[in-house]
Order: C-alpha cells, then structure tokens, then sequence
C-alpha cells in the first residue's frame, strides 16, 4: 500500500479564520505576492496536490501538477474529465492510499490546498500545516478554515490535532504578513 512520505497544508485567512468570503471566493484582501512565491514553492515541491472542487490554485504551473479532487459526485475514484492529471476522488469510498496509488504517486510529498472539508479530512494526519494570516483582513460570514472554527480558533483546531507552532516567519514585513508551520512530532 502506497503511503504519502510527508503531508503539508497551505492556507491563507483572515484574521477571524476564513478562507474566503460568503460567495465562497477568496477576495482580493487576502492575495499577497510574497504568499503567493510562498504558496507556489511549496506546490513545486510535492508530488500531489489534494483540493476541494471550490479550491484552485492559479499558479504557471497549475495544470501540470497531478491532483486529487475531493468530490461526492463519484463512487470512489474517476478520471477529471477536464484535466487529465487529475482524479476525482470521494473518501467515502476509497481510502487515500487507493487515491495515490491510483494516480502513480511513490512515496508522494502531498499539499493540501484546501477547502475546509478538505482540512478538516486531513487534519489527523497533517506533517506540517503553514498557516498565513491576513493582517487586518476580516471576513463576516466567510468560510472557515476549518470545520469547528470560529467557535474555536484555528490555532486551537490544530494544537488539538497534535500541531505545535514554530516561530512565525515573516513573508512580507511592510505589510506584516508572516506564515507559522505548524508540525506534529515525529513519530
């Protein structure tokens, strides 16, 4: 059985934990240059990307990556037809060791790009989630991160599935934007 060498989360939100507004868009407020370098540099370095049918990433490169669509539209695995490096996949019936195999990936390095059920799918099993927050940026009524937020922050959300944080690190001082990588422990 294939399993994933490592699995990393990328997710820019607001300051009250979302991801995109109400009409599900991710607005202009929370698209910085220097996260985005951040965001595509961690893309070239995996092997699959896994994303929800609302989450994209508009990127030079987008289309060559190989990915998993989470959907219900399909029993278990199917080709995109849109997009030949890609499967739609519904974990419900499939596990995600089936997925990777299915699409080729080895020893796969894996990003997870979001929507929030996509998150919240891996948030078990996450190596390392880079969390940016949008300075200043709130989004009422926007969908969260995470499923449980805003009842709990997203910080919370990830301490209590075994992520502890390390120093921020700082993306773009003008405009006081910075990422944390949130890392399980070694096993």
């Amino acid at each position: 059985m294939i399993k994933p060498r490592r699995i990393e989360g990328y997710v820019i939100i607001s300051e009250d934990g979302m991801l995109a507004n109400a009409g599900r868009k991710m607005p202009p407020q929370l698209m910085f240059e220097a996260d985005q370098r951040f965001f595509e540099k961690g893309l070239d370095a995996a092997d699959v990307v896994v994303h929800g049918r609302h989450s994209q990433e508009q990127q030079p490169k987008s289309p060559f990556r190989r990915r998993l669509i989470l959907t219900r539209a399909v029993a278990a695995i199917a080709s995109d037809p849109a997009n030949a490096k890609a499967l739609l996949w519904n974990p419900a019936g499939a596990s995600f060791e089936e997925a990777l195999a299915t699409i080729g990936a080895a020893d796969p390095v894996v990003a997870v790009i979001g929507g929030p059920d996509a998150f919240g799918l891996f948030l078990p099993r996450f190596d390392v989630f880079y969390l940016s927050r949008a300075p200043g940026v709130r989004l009422p009524g926007g969908i969260p991160v995470f499923p449980g937020v805003p009842a709990s922050t997203p910080e919370e959300v990830l301490a209590r599935n075994g992520l502890t944080p390390d120093r921020p690190k700082v993306l773009d001082a003008a405009n006081g934007l910075s990422v944390v990588a949130w890392r399980r422990a070694p096993h």
